[in-house]
């Protein structure tokens, strides 16, 4: 979890610093930005980590890792509604790596599509033990359903973020992400929970045709 206390070591507290620079003012800002968020010089940044892109590789695998840890902490355990409501209450907490993955999927580019690539097999992994844990439902094909939900999920939130951003130059972070949670997590269980169609015509005559 996102954590900038004392006891980290300073590349974790170097990485820790350029996910929130990163994550709130977008990857054009400078490596002294970092190093002064981390309380260290600039050129501990380059003795840690070589180079600005070798940075943000891990920040990477850092916010990689923390959403599949959590992502499947909470489909594997015995109780799914207490998992997501300690998650919703941790969200302050880990709003700097919802930022960060926000601005890295804006960005673009290779480490953009690497990223995504590695979220939707990640998915892909833990809704599969979700499946075999009983509580979610098999998919005709589970990496185009991981696939769809990554692309939905970052598709609203993308978009929602583009359009409060218009609005609000300055946009907290951790407020954004608790509005968007808010307004947006009672329908989407609704959906996942029970559906939207009630015939199943429809997907069975493109299935069929495939």
């Amino acid at each position: 979890m996102f954590n900038q206390s004392a006891d980290l070591s300073t590349a974790a507290r170097i990485r820790d610093a350029a996910v929130a620079e990163f994550g709130h003012n977008g990857f054009g800002v400078g490596v002294r930005a970092i190093a002064a968020r981390a309380g260290v010089s600039p050129g501990l940044v380059n003795h840690h980590f070589g180079s600005k892109e070798g940075l943000r590789r891990a920040c990477d695998d850092h916010v990689l890792g923390f959403v599949r840890e959590h992502k499947a902490s909470v489909l594997s355990g015995d109780d799914l509604a207490g998992g997501m409501l300690a998650a919703i209450a941790e969200l302050d907490e880990f709003a700097p790596l919802f930022a960060y993955l926000v601005r890295s999927l804006e960005d673009g580019g290779p480490l953009a599509d690497q990223l995504f690539d590695h979220m939707v097999d990640d998915a892909v992994a833990y809704t599969e033990q979700a499946v075999a844990a009983g509580i979610v439902k098999p998919s005709r094909d589970p990496h185009a359903r991981a696939r769809y939900l990554m692309l939905l999920n970052l598709g609203a939130t993308l978009l929602y973020l583009r359009m409060r951003r218009a609005r609000e130059p300055e946009l907290d972070d951790r407020q954004a992400l608790r509005d968007l949670m808010s307004e947006l997590t009672v329908p989407a269980l609704e959906m996942y929970t029970q559906g939207l169609l009630t015939d199943p015509t429809v997907l069975d005559s493109f299935t069929q045709e495939k």
